[in-house]
């Protein structure tokens, strides 16, 4: 498929009425459903204990964001192919792998609602697993000498692993800057949506141009997220995620990035003091919050990340006008307007 020179009304970044996951999965529930069993036989082995825990792992049922993101790509870029469900497969593999070894690190005891693998069944049965799980998807891309697909999800673990190794050392540090948080969560968030978006384009043959294009929407639309994702931490109510985790674990996020930088030498010392503490009190987290609202913080946020939601529908606009084009432009909005 090439890029048609399609001449459309601008996509509204706003839009009326809630959308729902349902409205974004329509365009492909039928293959959602196929990609779903696809996955399972992905993940036969016949290891007793090994098959008990991928049972249990599968009935941890998420969104399936990114399986959607894969499947909506292929659709508004050319058609769904075979290719498209190992690309989904391998995305998912990949990063359930990601999210197992995570919950390692962080000693989560809880993953989606559910106990995590890691709790149930100790670390080294989730190492192992996340391991299995890792080379189930190589070897899927291998075995069908998807080469090209493999480099795209390689290179986004890849980029995944620097952002949070850059994450880290920032959080020793506490010496970050605007430039190096867009750089943390365009590798640690953006990457993988931005080769869910690859992968799904490659799948359904898309040439050069709507390739490029369709990495590019990825990206926007992982940056959009994950500043989403950081608002959470300085709102009124739970969201699913702990208010003030990331201060809590010494994360720079943009709205306190801006608000420091706006703020006098005095109370900006004054704020870092309760940052470096290594544990903040209820009290500390909503002295904080109360800054970064009074500085600016929130709001430059929200528009930053409402200005990369624009650039995503931007990039859109360039697709012929299907149900699947419109279902990503609806999961762009999904995004920045999400509650959890």
């Amino acid at each position: 498929m090439s890029h048609a020179d399609v001449i459309a009304e601008p996509l509204p970044v706003q839009k009326k009425g809630p959308i729902t996951l349902d409205d974004i999965r329509r365009p492909v529930n039928e293959e959602l459903d196929s990609f779903r069993a696809y996955f399972r036989s992905a993940m036969k082995n016949r290891v007793f204990l090994l098959d008990q825990v991928v049972q249990y792992l599968l009935r941890q049922k998420g969104k399936q964001l990114r399986p959607i993101l894969v499947l909506l790509t292929a659709r508004a870029s050319g058609g769904i192919t075979e290719s498209t469900y190992r690309a989904a497969a391998l995305v998912e593999l990949l990063h359930t792998a990601t999210l197992v070894h995570d919950d390692v690190v962080d000693e989560a005891d809880r993953r989606r609602g559910m106990f995590s693998i890691n709790a149930l069944w100790k670390n080294k049965v989730a190492v192992l697993l996340g391991d299995f799980l890792l080379s189930r998807g190589l070897l899927l891309a291998l075995d069908h000498k998807e080469y090209q697909l493999l480099h795209i999800v390689s290179d986004a673990v890849r980029r995944m692993s620097e952002g949070e190794l850059l994450q880290i050392e920032k959080a020793r540090k506490l010496d970050i800057d605007e430039a190096t948080y867009f750089s943390i969560i365009s590798d640690k968030t953006a990457s993988l949506l931005s080769a869910c978006t690859s992968c799904g384009a490659h799948s359904a043959g898309a040439d050069d141009v709507v390739l490029a294009a369709m990495r590019q929407f990825g990206q926007e639309l992982g940056m959009a997220f994950q500043i989403r994702d950081d608002l959470f931490d300085f709102g009124d109510k739970d969201v699913g995620k702990p208010l003030g985790i990331d201060l809590q674990e010494k994360k720079m996020t943009l709205p306190l990035i801006h608000a420091l930088e706006k703020a006098d030498r005095s109370t900006k010392r004054s704020v870092m003091r309760i940052v470096r503490k290594k544990k903040k009190s209820r009290e500390d987290v909503e002295t904080v919050a109360a800054f970064v609202a009074e500085h600016g913080g929130i709001e430059y946020a929200h528009d930053t990340m409402m200005s990369h939601a624009e650039t995503a529908l931007n990039i859109l606009e360039t697709l012929p006008e299907t149900e699947a084009r419109e279902a990503l432009a609806d999961l762009v909005r999904f995004t920045v307007t999400r509650e959890k």
